[in-house]
């Protein structure tokens, strides 16, 4: 619906995963910022400001939207996936020595460079982890700020599930990184 020149809607011919599908977008993107935003509109779109805050006055170079730790509104849903989110996030700093809140989160938003300084290979969800180790390998300056959050049921169409926290586990070890640099000695 939007009538906007510098917007492009670029569709895949197959649903090939969330991380797919932020690949070709980071590859297509051409301005100095990237921010991820999934199509359910679990995330209001007026969140845009805090995120692009820190990196319009130069202070970071890549922000995580942090469902967490703002006091602002967010529906009450799942315990279990907010233990598990808990959980992942925990076992995601212990790896690459930040201290987030929501390492799960959709909201994440770049400096262009930073997206075109690794690449990415995770197709579904396991891409979160992966974008997040290796802003952490790159030592990327990483801002925190919370947003707002309306989250859906199953029957609204919410699609993670346990396998989906039991592949990030994988990732986390993975794309840990003192496991990108042994990968990366490994190809020179």
């Amino acid at each position: 619906q939007l009538d906007d020149p510098r917007v492009q809607v670029v569709r895949q011919p197959v649903n090939g995963g969330k991380g797919s599908a932020l690949r070709r977008g980071f590859a297509l993107a051409e301005g100095p910022f990237v921010v991820v935003q999934d199509a359910d509109l679990e995330y209001d779109p007026a969140d845009f400001e805090q995120l692009l805050g820190p990196l319009l006055d130069g202070s970071a170079d890549v922000v995580f939207g942090s469902r967490f730790q703002s006091g602002r509104p967010h529906r009450v849903l799942y315990f279990w996936h907010s233990v598990g989110n808990k959980l992942l996030t925990l076992a995601s700093n212990a790896v690459t020595n930040l201290n987030l809140t929501d390492m799960e989160t959709c909201y994440k938003a770049f400096r262009k460079e930073v997206l075109d300084s690794f690449e990415l290979e995770e197709a579904r969800f396991g891409i979160e982890p992966e974008l997040t180790a290796k802003v952490a390998a790159g030592g990327w300056r990483i801002y925190e700020v919370g947003i707002s959050y309306s989250g859906r049921t199953y029957a609204e169409g919410k699609k993670i599930g346990w396998r989906d926290g039991v592949h990030a586990i994988t990732c986390i070890a993975r794309y840990a990184p003192s496991n990108q640099r042994r990968r990366s000695r490994r190809t020179a």
